[in-house]
């Protein structure tokens, strides 16, 4: 038997590599799943690329209550059931200092971010069966920090303390709700990132993580993020809940 056999699974951020690397790992494995993003384009392009199973798509702005309470539906009148949430979606915003950063541009990393999620678990709780589990997408930024990111930072570290929060109030409804904490990760979100610091440092941002930061010495393939998402996502961790589970290379050890 497959480990996700009969799971129906919402991914937000669906459409980027991590969240599509991680759907196509529950379908493989035998899940339902609903990929979530901004653009009806890049979900179909996104769900052509995965190896048949029963896949929706929901273009939804996350920061929406009417757009999550719609995809939740969607999900539930489909399947009648809601096993797994991914919590995926996010932004970067921009790298100045706390004097220069834009408020603009802070206002919608923490609305996609923080509220996004927030808005993802408040009306999914009531759909999810005992047993489901809740997976919240942060960083090895949710737990350090860098300067010049203050947006980015502030959201994901308040990720951990909402998933904290609410991995008591659910537990008695035998819901698990943990983060995952990626490192960087090989892919286009990471690298407009790394762009953006070697400009501001002038320095190649990609070697010095590698050689400097990254015990392992390497990004992460998507991949390798999916695994993390596939065991919290499944009954392998049944006795886990309200915990920060490293996808870093070991940057935080």
């Amino acid at each position: 038997m497959a480990l996700m056999d009969g799971k129906c699974c919402i991914v937000t951020g669906g459409a980027g590599s991590i969240g599509l690397a991680s759907a196509a790992l529950l379908l493989s494995e035998g899940a339902k799943v609903m990929l979530v993003d901004r653009s009806q384009g890049d979900l179909d392009q996104a769900a052509a690329g995965l190896d048949g199973g029963d896949v929706l798509t929901a273009a939804a702005d996350v920061t929406d209550a009417v757009d999550t309470q719609g995809y939740i539906s969607q999900a539930m009148e489909a399947w009648g059931q809601l096993d797994v949430l991914f919590s995926n979606a996010g932004l970067s915003g921009t790298n100045a200092p706390i004097t220069d950063y834009p408020e603009d541009i802070f206002d919608e990393v923490i609305d996609v971010n923080v509220k996004g999620s927030f808005l993802a678990l408040k009306y999914a709780i009531p759909q999810m069966t005992s047993g489901g589990s809740i997976i919240v997408t942060s960083s090895i930024m949710g737990v350090l920090a860098r300067p010049n990111s203050v947006g980015y930072i502030t959201s994901k570290h308040a990720l951990v303390g909402m998933v904290r929060c609410v991995a008591r109030e659910v537990a008695a409804q035998n819901i698990r709700v943990n983060i995952l904490a990626p490192g960087p990760t090989d892919n286009d979100f990471q690298a407009t990132i790394e762009d953006r610091i070697s400009k501001t440092m002038g320095i190649d941002a990609t070697e010095m993580l590698n050689k400097q930061m990254i015990p392992l010495g390497r990004h992460a393939a998507p991949e390798e993020i999916a695994r993390s998402v596939l065991f919290l996502a499944s009954d392998q961790s049944s006795f886990s809940t309200g915990s920060v589970f490293m996808a870093d290379g070991g940057w935080n050890a």
